[in-house]
């Protein structure tokens, strides 16, 4: 598969989460503080709830319905109750579009 259009540079808030489904891949798209798109795997590892509905805090995203934050950089939580990383997509701007394959991971340490 190849990287496909999701949302508009333009489109994105900072520090606001925006979910988008590419072929029934939950994917949440973070344009953080710093300016940096980012794209995790949208739903939460301990609760079954949507992260896009979270909060932005740096380079994290916080689950709203148990607290568990996920580093928008790895996919890994950094406190309980969440315990298992969700993916990290890779994210290509093409001028104005941000562009996510969801068969292509980041492969972080």
């Amino acid at each position: 598969m190849t990287a496909q259009k999701v949302l508009n540079l333009s489109d994105l808030e900072q520090d606001t989460a925006v979910r988008v489904v590419i072929d029934d891949v939950p994917i949440a798209v973070v344009l953080d503080s710093s300016g940096e798109v980012h794209a995790i795997g949208d739903t939460c590892t301990h609760g079954d709830v949507s992260l896009s509905e979270g909060f932005v805090e740096g380079d994290t995203l916080e689950c709203w319905a148990h607290g568990s934050q996920f580093s928008l950089r790895s996919g890994r939580p950094l406190n309980l109750p969440a315990y298992e990383p969700v993916p990290v997509y890779v994210v290509t701007i093409d001028g104005d579009e941000i562009l996510i394959d969801p068969t292509v991971t980041k492969e972080v340490n």
